[in-house]
């Protein structure tokens, strides 16, 4: 979908919700339902491959539950707390920053989390 000139070259003009956010949003906002795949479509405007391809992702990260054709929010409301809090974290150091976020590059240069029991595994060089 095209978009005005005005609108390309304006900061705030491009920053509409991915069709994955939009799922989630839908999803969140109808907790008590389970959707197939073209109902959501339906309801956010987008089309129905972009939405399967997006459940699939959104399925795969643990925040969406699937039954035969059926799609609902997942019931672990802290992972999708903690999913929304690292989505904003993450648009918010996109937004400071001349460029976008690289989740490829960041991955490249991320450091494993130490876990209780791993004291000396990561980042000192003893392994």
């Amino acid at each position: 979908m095209p978009v005005s000139i005005d609108a390309f070259e304006s900061d705030d003009a491009l920053g509409e919700p991915s069709v994955g956010e939009q799922v989630v949003t839908h999803l969140a906002t109808n907790s008590d339902k389970a959707f197939e795949r073209g109902e959501i479509a339906a309801a956010i405007d987008a089309d129905a491959n972009a939405v399967g391809s997006a459940l699939t992702r959104l399925k795969e990260r643990g925040l969406v539950r699937h039954r035969e054709r059926y799609w609902a929010i997942t019931d672990d409301r802290e992972r999708l707390r903690g999913a929304y809090d690292l989505h904003r974290l993450l648009e918010g150091l996109a937004a400071d920053e001349a460029e976008a976020f690289d989740r490829g590059v960041w991955l490249a240069d991320a450091r494993p989390v130490e876990r209780e029991g791993d004291e000396d595994r990561f980042g000192d060089g003893s392994d």
